[in-house]
């Protein structure tokens, strides 16, 4: 089975790894000379426009719409007739779908593969894996994707997977925002931030996100640490394909709006490149507190 992997970056690379100790023939490229050094370095093979006619299966690991929408359009165009694609970005589910069309006039099977987590667990083969398309070569792909974490979910024919990372990336969004305001409320009234961070990961709320926030953030005023996981632009992102997604289909997202608003805010407070919880300094400059 020759694997081709297009895309290396910050996810790319653990994922085409990981799939490389499977066994299985692997190639990989990318635009970004950097990258390619780093696969290089990974032990991964270098591979070529030629390439599109040897491999068996095709992965993409795009950054944005517009990338994706371009890597799409030359796939149905130049696979071999035998190639499955595998697309692994965190897209619109309007551009997925455009794509689906392209791939379904040239009969090239293409399973929607979203993944849920940062490149810390994807190097970990700690990944939810989030998967629709053709329920067949779902089956015929699963030993790859089971090597990218051991959550791994089938959820339909089409555009499903999409739809459940951007539900799930809401939930995520929202828990910094629940967070700014709970801690923020409580700092005006004097609680200690070391104390709400200790009662809140051992009571109802202390979901495995809020508890990993806690070991980032749970430190003293003067140390916590807001270095990114996953930044404030990055989720800007991904809230606006979840508010997109929600004008299309008619779902009153207020609270994701206002979300985003505070995203927004911290990019401009000069926060954009910090962790996507530095929306809780954007509620403490609100409040008059320091940060």
């Amino acid at each position: 089975m020759n694997i081709l992997f297009i895309g290396i970056g910050k996810m790319g690379l653990p994922l085409s790894s990981h799939l490389k100790k499977l066994g299985h023939p692997i190639k990989v490229i990318d635009i970004n000379p950097v990258q390619i050094e780093m696969a290089k370095q990974s032990g991964l093979v270098i591979g070529g426009p030629e390439d599109y006619q040897w491999a068996d299966w095709v992965f993409t690991s795009m950054p944005n719409d517009e990338a994706f929408l371009s890597i799409a359009k030359y796939i149905s165009e130049n696979v071999s007739t035998k190639a499955v694609y595998v697309d692994t970005s965190t897209i619109s589910i309007s551009a997925s779908s455009t794509a689906a069309s392209w791939l379904l006039d040239k009969k090239i099977p293409y399973l929607r593969v979203a993944v849920s987590g940062n490149n810390h667990m994807a190097a970990a083969a700690q990944l939810t894996v989030l998967s629709s398309g053709p329920k067949e070569i779902y089956d015929q792909a699963l030993p790859m994707l089971s090597s990218w974490g051991n959550k791994v979910f089938y959820l339909g024919e089409q555009e499903q997977a999409r739809l459940m990372k951007l539900v799930v990336n809401l939930l995520i969004a929202q828990t910094s925002a629940m967070l700014a305001e709970g801690l923020t409320l409580g700092r005006l009234g004097n609680l200690q931030w070391e104390d709400m961070w200790e009662v809140l990961t051992n009571s109802a709320p202390g979901s495995t996100i809020m508890k990993a926030k806690m070991n980032q953030l749970g430190k003293p005023m003067g140390n916590r640490d807001f270095s990114p996981t996953f930044t404030v632009e990055q989720m800007i992102k991904d809230l606006s394909l979840i508010t997109d997604a929600a004008k299309k289909l008619g779902a009153p997202l207020a609270q994701t709006q206002t979300t985003l608003d505070w995203m927004h805010q911290a990019v401009a407070e000069g926060d954009g490149q910090l962790d996507y919880a530095a929306i809780i300094r954007v509620l403490e400059r609100k409040a008059g507190l320091s940060n």
